[in-house]
């Protein structure tokens, strides 16, 4: 019973009788075997990067220059306001320190009234201004 469900004609009395049926490739051939080493790519390449990171860190670059600039004229223009009040608070001040020191003269000639010889305003120390010494080695 097999070898007519495997050979198509019954009752064969030797392996001869036998069709013969010899593997092979099929028509057209077998397809071609991938043997090489394909990696998908996964991004871009090392140039690339190099090269967007380079632009990033130009414009970094860039924006860093450009608020140092605005910070210097910030700065620039806030100088100039405070030279130009500079007279005004210098005036005040002077002003200031001559009603003290007209107050400080009055409680002092008050104060010392009874003593002779002594003149309101004058310095009570007898000796000359002297600079500092200098460090000597440094």
């Amino acid at each position: 019973m097999t070898e007519v469900l495997r050979r198509g004609t019954p009752g064969m009395k030797s392996v001869k009788d036998m069709p013969v049926v010899q593997d092979g490739p099929p028509p057209g051939g077998f397809p071609a075997v991938r043997y090489a080493r394909r990696v998908p790519s996964t991004g871009p390449s090392g140039i690339t990067l190099f090269a967007v990171g380079a632009a990033i860190m130009a414009f970094g670059f860039y924006k860093v220059g450009q608020s140092n600039r605005e910070r210097r004229a910030i700065k620039a223009a806030n100088y100039e306001a405070r030279a130009a009040l500079v007279p005004f608070l210098q005036a005040e001040e002077d002003r200031r320190w001559v009603n003290a020191n007209r107050t400080f003269q009055a409680k002092q000639a008050e104060i010392m009234k009874n003593v002779p010889d002594y003149k309101v305003g004058e310095s009570v120390y007898k000796t000359r201004w002297m600079p500092p010494a200098k460090p000597v080695g440094i």
